[in-house]
């Protein structure tokens, strides 16, 4: 899924090459549509809720058996089994699990029920994956950082290599998220990832001013995956 068009593109495009021309650090940005796809999320819940409704069938079989029989024209008589009482228990909670899952299988559920904890880490886990494929150790200084927004997840991260992470504290990176979460909530992706972009910039070009034989060794042009 795509998120932007060529011209927004450019626009982050535009802000690293700006941006990077007062300083030796290389920013890579990165917009994701989501982080992970939370299948054992899913997969826990669903089978939480099967749990559920086969315990509150074992407790009270009798409130369940009668409304078979009522609908299937049971007489009074009729008795269950306990064989039969089992069946419909395992039944019912296949049901319930199959039920639950397909319902959670929709995106715009299933995002909802994640724990916020579980979307944050699950978000830093996966910048820290682009970093190392994207950025880490990969310019002469060691002087990559990573702009990562994951749109499912409404999370973003900053991610730095080792030389830069000694001399900038991560709250430093704060006031860079502030300002690019303020246009994203307006809908201004592209504008809010090269706000980001220029803050970073600012840190990186006090700490590690462009070199007169300073090359540009990672690409400006943002990544959408």
């Amino acid at each position: 899924m795509s998120y932007l068009n060529e011209a927004q593109h450019k626009i982050v495009s535009d802000a690293v090459e700006e941006a990077e021309m007062t300083t030796s650090g290389e920013i890579v940005t990165v917009l994701a549509d989501r982080s992970d796809g939370y299948s054992d999320v899913v997969l826990v819940w669903a089978a939480v809720a099967a749990f559920t409704a086969m315990t509150v069938f074992a407790v009270w079989p009798e409130f369940f058996t009668a409304k078979i029989d009522w609908l299937t024209g049971g007489g009074w008589d009729s008795e269950w089994t306990q064989g039969e009482i089992l069946t419909l228990v395992i039944g019912f909670g296949v049901l319930k699990f199959l039920g639950v899952w397909l319902f959670l299988s929709w995106d715009k559920v299933r995002f909802l029920i994640i724990p916020a904890p579980v979307k944050t880490a699950r978000v830093h886990e996966r910048a820290i994956k682009h970093f190392k494929v994207g950025a880490d150790g990969r310019t002469g200084g060691k002087t990559g950082i990573l702009i990562y927004l994951s749109m499912r997840e409404h999370r973003a991260e900053i991610v730095a290599d080792e030389p830069i992470a000694e001399k900038v504290s991560a709250d430093v990176w704060g006031n860079a998220m502030a300002d690019m979460l303020v246009e994203i909530k307006q809908g201004k992706i592209a504008e809010g990832m090269a706000a980001g972009v220029h803050d970073v910039g600012v840190v990186l070009s006090e700490h590690f001013p462009r070199l007169d034989d300073d090359e540009n060794e990672l690409p400006d042009r943002l990544i959408e995956v």
